[in-house]
C-alpha cells in the first residue's frame, strides 16, 4: 500500500504533542493537515475528507466527543475512522469515549508502536 496517499488529521490543541504526532506520521509517509480546535477539526474533515482523524479529547472549544459527533452527522465522513488520542487514562473515562463512537482510543503519552499500528489497521479496514 502507498501510505503517502493517505492523509490523516489530527486535531489537537497542545503544540508538543502536535509537533510529535506529526513528525511520526510524515516519517512514515502520511501527508498530514492539522487543527487546534475541535470546530476547526470539524470544518477541515467537512472540506479535506482525510482518510483518518486523530482526535485530542480536551480541546478548547468542544471537546472531543462533541466534534465527532459533529463530524459523524456528516454521512459522507460515515466511512472515516476517528480515533481519540487522550491522556485521561482512567478505565471510566477509556469506556466513555470509546462508548461514544470512537473507532479506537490511543493514550499519551503515545507508544510508537502501538499507536502506528493502530493507525495503519484503522487506513487499512475503515470503520468496521
Amino acid at each position: 500500500m502507498n501510505v503517502g496517499s493517505k492523509t490523516i488529521l489530527i486535531v489537537e490543541d497542545n503544540e508538543k504533542n502536535m509537533k510529535l504526532v506529526r513528525d511520526i506520521l510524515r516519517h512514515k509517509g502520511y501527508a498530514t493537515i492539522e487543527a487546534v480546535t475541535g470546530g476547526e477539526g470539524v470544518s477541515l474533515a467537512s472540506e479535506r475528507r482525510p482518510d483518518l482523524i486523530l482526535m485530542d479529547i480536551q480541546l478548547p472549544d468542544m471537546n472531543g466527543i462533541e466534534a465527532l459527533r459533529r463530524i459523524r452527522e456528516d454521512p459522507a465522513l460515515d466511512v472515516v475512522a476517528v480515533i481519540a488520542v487522550s491522556a485521561s487514562v482512567m478505565p471510566d473515562d477509556q469506556q466513555k469515549i470509546v462508548a461514544s463512537g470512537f473507532d479506537a482510543f490511543v493514550t499519551k503519552p503515545i507508544n510508537m508502536k502501538a499507536f502506528l499500528d493502530t493507525v495503519q489497521r484503522h487506513l487499512d479496514t475503515g470503520r468496521a
